[in-house]
């Protein structure tokens, strides 16, 4: 939502299409025009998919794991690490090693709020505690 001086902004997802609903107020006279635009593209609903590996950023952790389930606020992931220490970031990313792991017992919900970046991970997933 975008509030402006004349205006408010509203997107939403109908129907797998964005549509926008602009209220344009009128500071003199007592009036408003309602619009709404259907811009005809189907959107994605998320950009991760359903049994991929992904390596995640938060503001505070990093993980990686298989994502098996996506929802509005929050990803699932099993087979899942905490790293530790990634190391040189580039290297593991290339190589698929880092310096330290801390494999989760059971799969690990990450709030989607909280994630910085993420990539595919196209390395197998570490499971021992290094």
């Amino acid at each position: 939502m975008y509030l402006g001086r004349f205006a408010v902004v509203f997107a939403d997802v109908v129907g797998g299409r964005t549509a926008v609903v602009v209220l344009v107020c009128v500071w003199v006279a007592i009036a408003s025009v309602v619009t709404v635009i259907n811009l005809g593209k189907k959107m994605k609903r998320s950009a991760f998919e359903l049994g991929k590996k992904y390596f995640i950023r938060t503001a505070t952790y990093h993980v990686v794991g298989q994502l098996n389930e996506i929802y509005t606020n929050e990803l699932v992931l099993s087979s899942a690490s905490w790293i530790a220490d990634s190391g040189r970031f580039n290297a593991a990313l290339t190589s698929g090693n880092f310096e330290e792991i801390e494999p989760f017992v059971n799969d690990v919900i990450v709030s989607r709020g909280g994630i910085i970046d993420a990539t595919e991970w196209t390395h197998i997933l570490p499971t021992k505690v290094k």
